[in-house]
C-alpha cells in the first residue's frame, strides 16, 4: 500500500469518508484542502452499473463544459487540400496532410489532446489505430471529431473551448477532468452538473437499475471527495 505526505493525510482528516456530499459542498471542501503548489486538475471519476461487455451497454458521448478546462487545447487535423487550409486558418495546432506526419505519429507521437478528421482522411487515421485507439484520440463521428470540410471552424472553436469526450472503461468507470483547482467553486460546480447530466442523458437502451452508481470528485494531489449522485440539480 502506498504511503501518503502529512500533507494529504491532513487533507484527508478534513474529509468525511461515509457521507455523501453534495455537489457544491463538494467543490469547495475540495478547492479547501487543496495543497499543491501547482494548479491541479480536478477529476471527476464516476461508477456505472452497466456491463461493459454488452453492446447496448455502452457509454460515449462528447459535452461542452460551460467553463471550459482551464488549459489550452492542442488540436491535430487530418486533413488535405481546402480542408486543411481551412483547419489552419481555424486554429489547429497540427495538419496531418502527408507522409511525414503520419509516420510520426505512427511512431509514437501523441503530443495533443484531440484529433479531428474529415471523412475521406479516415482511412489514413485507419492506419494509426494502434497509436491512437489506446490514448482515446481516434476521431470519431459520435464524438463530433469527423466532420466535413465546412464544419472544420465549427469543431476546432468547440475542442478549444472545452469540448471533452466521455466514455465507459473496461471496469464500468468513466473519468474526465472537469478544469482547475483555480476555478471558483461556482465554475467547478457548473462544470461537474453539466458532466454529470450528459452522462444521465447518454444512458445507453441496456442500462438498468441504478445507472449511475457513485460520483467521486478529486483533484492531482487530493483524496476523494463522495457526492450525492442523486443531488437534484444533476438529476434534470
Amino acid at each position: 500500500m502506498a504511503s501518503h505526505g502529512k500533507k494529504y493525510l491532513e487533507a484527508r482528516e478534513k474529509v468525511d469518508r461515509e457521507n455523501l456530499y453534495q455537489p457544491m459542498e463538494a467543490v469547495k471542501l475540495l478547492k479547501d484542502i487543496g495543497f499543491a503548489n501547482f494548479d491541479e486538475t480536478v477529476e471527476v471519476h464516476l461508477r456505472t452499473g452497466l456491463d461493459p461487455r454488452q453492446a447496448d451497454q455502452q457509454v460515449r458521448d462528447v459535452v461542452s463544459l460551460p467553463n471550459g478546462l482551464g488549459k489550452s487545447v492542442t488540436i491535430v487535423v487530418f486533413a488535405q487540400g481546402d480542408a486543411a487550409d481551412a483547419a489552419k486558418a481555424a486554429g489547429a495546432d497540427y495538419v496531418v496532410d502527408n507522409e511525414e506526419m503520419v509516420n510520426k505519429i505512427q511512431g509514437g507521437w501523441t503530443d495533443f489532446d484531440v484529433a479531428i478528421a474529415t471523412p475521406d482522411m479516415m482511412g489514413t487515421v485507419g492506419r494509426l489505430g494502434r497509436v491512437l485507439g489506446p490514448r482515446g484520440l481516434m476521431p470519431n463521428p459520435k464524438a463530433g471529431t469527423v466532420v466535413q470540410p465546412d464544419n472544420m471552424a465549427e469543431a476546432i472553436n468547440e475542442a478549444k473551448a472545452g469540448r471533452i469526450e466521455f466514455r465507459l472503461d473496461k471496469t464500468a468507470n468513466i473519468h474526465v477532468p472537469i478544469g482547475k483547482l483555480s476555478f471558483t467553486a461556482e465554475q467547478l460546480h457548473e462544470n461537474l452538473v453539466a458532466f454529470v447530466q450528459a452522462v444521465r442523458h447518454a444512458r445507453p437502451p441496456g442500462a438498468s437499475g441504478n445507472f449511475i452508481r457513485r460520483v467521486t470528485v478529486a483533484s492531482s494531489m487530493s483524496p476523494g471527495i463522495k457526492i450525492d449522485p442523486n443531488a437534484e440539480e444533476m438529476t434534470l
